[in-house]
């Protein structure tokens, strides 16, 4: 048995050792491939003459044509403008920003904690599911975003497709919609706040609010809204957990939890008043639908 052992150990620390050492080799014959792979065009000629040497640098060159993408034109108003390549990257880019948006820049957030506080007054752990509150407050963002994305679509999307408007001012055209809904949510103590942190003076009207203001003033708005609305909604729970609580200890039952008898009592007075509809109309209503 010990001697089996010894002979599986020993295999064990070959077999590691094999692919250690084999690292080795195909990291110097990748690193050979490539650089004869770069270094062709541009040592195809041996020659010894500067116009040569020259000559073969721009042929190597000319396998980069991302590098010649590269440029930024001047328009005949005098506005200047990157090549496509480099503005598809830089939508790429945004692309990766699209979670930080939807949870910063929309409803998701106020929706999302009033569904989580909804839960826990309820008494429920794990019902409904995270995936299933994730999916309604998505669907009821899309609903209450829906104004904002259409005309997004219509100023900005649409006549950028069309090349009727430049990138930067469709960039505009999509801030100027998100700018005002945040503006309509936002408290202005919240607002305040975070301009004197930053030393923003004054600002004549609400558009000139700079985003790095307005950001995290509404979601300072959202959560106090969110946490109102929490509150709120625990109220007739915990009265319904109360008085639960009291009618056990006044019989003596004090093993019980009050939880096992209060949950079907709360469940039933939230299917009765129909919850559910009376909460994602409030929410939609909050937003001023």
């Amino acid at each position: 048995m010990k001697s089996s052992l010894t002979i599986d150990l020993s295999i064990h620390s070959l077999w590691y050792a094999s692919k250690r050492l084999l690292i080795i080799p195909i990291s110097l014959m990748s690193f050979l491939l490539l650089v004869s792979l770069f270094s062709e065009p541009v040592y195809a000629q041996n020659t010894s003459t500067t116009n040569s040497n020259s000559s073969s640098i721009s042929q190597s060159m000319a396998g980069f044509p991302d590098l010649s993408a590269i440029t930024l034109t001047t328009k005949d108003d005098g506005t200047q403008e990157y090549s496509v390549s480099i503005q598809v990257l830089l939508l790429m880019t945004t692309l990766t920003f699209i979670p930080a948006i939807l949870l910063m820049m929309t409803s998701f957030t106020r929706i999302i904690i009033v569904f989580a506080i909804l839960r826990q007054a309820l008494g429920l752990q794990q019902s409904p599911s995270n995936q299933i509150l994730i999916g309604m407050t998505l669907f009821l963002t899309l609903f209450i975003m829906t104004p904002v994305i259409n005309e997004v679509n219509e100023t900005a999307l649409q006549p950028y497709v069309a090349e009727q408007i430049s990138s930067d001012q469709a960039i505009e055209n999509v801030i100027g919609p998100f700018h005002r809904f945040m503006m309509g949510q936002t408290r202005e103590s919240d607002l305040k706040l975070f301009m004197d942190i930053a030393n923003v003076p004054a600002v004549d009207t609400p558009d000139q609010v700079p985003l790095t203001v307005l950001i995290p003033s509404f979601i300072t708005s959202e959560l106090k809204t969110a946490f109102q609305i929490g509150f709120i909604l625990f109220i007739p729970f915990l009265v319904i957990d109360l008085v639960v609580a009291s009618v056990l200890m006044a019989m003596g039952m004090m093993m019980l939890s009050p939880l096992i008898i209060s949950l079907p009592f709360k469940l039933m007075l939230f299917v009765l008043v129909d919850g559910w509809a009376m909460i994602m109309g409030t929410l939609a209503s909050s937003f001023g639908i």
